[in-house]
């Protein structure tokens, strides 16, 4: 025997819908807040902007380990220049911690991994979501009304924080409207 819902029960059901979705919107403003004015708000754009958080921060480890792989080879070279014991222990000592640099750039790895789990949990809820909302219909939930409260944080709206690739201002712009010799023309 099944149970029949009651109006009541289907009224519910879709009263949490809606504020389930709601609350997902707002973890997709916040997400996505870093995003400039006008800039698509939905999952895609989050899976964006922490496909560019991996990017950057793989960037920013390849360099680092490059540069270390340098230090590293320098070392050995200045190791196999020398006879001096005292030298060559400050050598070893410097190779170690080149060692523990190593080490520690492998977050990168592990951080893209569980960006990628967070960008795949995200897709999975929304689908789940979108379904939801096409069985029932999206104009029968616009009907039902629940009260979000909105952040209210004025300075919010400042904050664009980095941009993906290819949007926003580059560093070569900042530093062309910031150069020495058009803040000295406001002075002189």
């Amino acid at each position: 025997m099944t149970h029949e819902p009651s109006v009541q029960e289907i009224l519910t059901l879709k009263k949490e819908l809606v504020g389930l979705f709601g609350h997902l919107q707002k973890i997709r403003k916040e997400l996505a807040s870093l995003n400039p004015p006008g800039a698509p708000d939905h999952f895609g754009s989050m899976s964006d902007e922490l496909d560019e958080i991996v990017s950057a921060t793989e960037k920013a480890t390849n360099t680092i380990m490059e540069s270390v792989e340098g230090i590293d080879t320098l070392m050995n070279d200045a190791r196999a220049a020398t006879d001096d014991p005292k030298l060559k222990a400050v050598f070893d000592g410097v190779t170690d911690k080149v060692n523990m640099v190593f080490e520690a750039c492998s977050f990168q790895d592990i951080t893209g991994q569980r960006v990628t789990k967070v960008v795949n949990s995200m897709k999975f809820v929304e689908e789940r979501i979108n379904s939801i909302i096409i069985t029932w219909g999206r104009d029968e939930l616009t009907k039902v009304v629940v009260e979000i409260k909105e952040d209210t944080d004025p300075d919010k709206k400042l904050l664009h924080g980095p941009q993906l690739t290819g949007k926003g201002v580059t560093q070569a712009e900042v530093d062309a409207m910031l150069g020495q010799d058009d803040i000295d023309k406001l002075f002189g």
